[in-house]
């Protein structure tokens, strides 16, 4: 365990708490709670006498069921007879789960930088290294450098689309590629979809769809996004059925089986549908152009790649200050929260100074004001030398 990160939320959690007023732009949820029917099929389920019961490992059947009807529905993914349905408690389980289900201690999984974090930390935590290979400047996939990461210890590749911490949404035609390479060398795909539906003008792919992925390929999804179900943790995962005894195994002495209350509550979240995610999605596109324009007076303090998908934007600034120090001065200077970028890099690729700024968990107002003090601070705590020199130099910024 101490080998493992410490999840950078916490820390940044603890500076906006003793800085009153601060507006937090780093943790990443979105402003809206469960559909109604969420609530309400959570209401009926506390009148049922055996809800204090365990409940199937693998989820309640009818949550299975709904679940397998929206897959072959929203996805394209026929899950029966060569997949399985395995409810979880969010997301992060369910990779939990499947990282124990295809590994030994001592495997290696690939995964694409910048991580999310918790993979990162996961990977670490059941023994096994967290092989990172760079995604290019506008963070797509390097199909040439995974394919050169592959060795004997290899067990997974990961990839996560759209993309936290980046935005990024990767291309079917990439997917598909990553898809083939694993099918050749014997080892999975490992797919996490927790921000489907957060396309921004390009469509969504699950590459469980692809014909021939049933056997190598482990899908994972999330309720806690699109429809506001961070604090019920439900997530599943599609796994091949020759897997789903052993993620009984690991699910039952985990967890015993999800929280029935939220299961009953995801059910009913399922009947509100597109109806109630939509608009708000369209509203946070909306949200999306407003950071957009904001980010433009800073062009010149920052690389800033164009993303088409979740609620992230991942800065890099031309700046010697770390990400960590940036990040705390901005809070307790300037009154707005970020992530600092080190949190999703190998120690080795850290290099640069990196900014996540999160936009879902406000509401327009809000977001308008925290970006209005992100691009004060930006300006105030990094020096801009372009209008000097025609070029940012080495960066030296510790003035302001």
């Amino acid at each position: 365990m101490q080998a493992v990160q410490s999840p950078v939320i916490p820390i940044v959690g603890e500076w906006v708490r003793a800085t009153p007023g601060c507006i937090s732009l780093g943790q990443g949820i979105v402003w809206w709670g469960p559909p109604p029917q969420a609530v309400e099929a959570a209401q009926k389920a506390l009148s049922d006498p055996l809800l204090h019961r365990y409940k199937p490992v693998e989820g309640i059947p009818e949550l299975v069921e709904a679940f397998e009807q929206k897959l072959l529905r929203d996805n394209g993914i026929a899950v029966r007879p060569q997949s399985r349905v395995i409810v979880s408690s969010g997301g992060n389980m369910a990779f939990v789960n499947a990282l124990l289900a295809v590994t030994s201690p001592g495997d290696e999984v690939i995964l694409n930088t910048p991580f999310y974090f918790n993979h990162d930390m996961a990977v670490t935590m059941v023994g096994c290294r967290p092989v990172c290979v760079a995604t290019d400047a506008k963070y797509q996939l390097d199909l040439a450098a995974l394919r050169a990461a592959i060795t004997p210890k290899t067990r997974a590749i990961l990839t996560v689309s759209p993309n936290n911490p980046t935005g990024a949404v990767y291309p079917e035609s990439a997917l598909r590629a990553v898809n083939a390479l694993c099918a050749e060398n014997g080892i999975y795909h490992i797919h996490d979809e927790a921000y489907e539906g957060f396309e921004y003008g390009v469509p969504h792919v699950s590459q469980g769809s692809f014909d021939g992925a049933s056997r190598h390929t482990i899908s994972l999804f999330s309720l806690s996004k699109i429809y506001g179900f961070a604090s019920w943790r439900i997530g599943y995962m599609v796994a091949p059925a020759f897997l789903f005894d052993a993620i009984k195994k690991i699910q039952d002495t985990i967890l015993i089986c999800p929280t029935a209350l939220s299961q009953y509550a995801a059910l009913g979240a399922l009947q509100g549908g597109a109806d109630y995610y939509t608009p708000r999605i369209a509203g946070l596109a909306a949200v999306r152009e407003l950071v957009r324009v904001e980010l433009q007076a800073v062009a010149g303090l920052c690389e800033i790649p164009e993303p088409d998908g979740a609620f992230y934007y991942l800065l890099n600034v031309r700046t010697n200050s770390s990400p960590l120090q940036l990040a705390e001065r901005l809070v307790k200077e300037h009154g707005v929260a970020v992530l600092p970028g080190s949190a999703f890099f190998p120690a080795e690729q850290a290099n640069g100074c990196r900014l996540r700024v999160a936009y879902g968990a406000l509401e327009k107002d809000s977001v308008a004001e925290g970006m209005r003090r992100l691009t004060r601070g930006l300006r105030a705590l990094v020096r801009d030398q372009s209008n000097e020199c025609g070029a940012v130099s080495d960066g030296r910024d510790v003035g302001g």
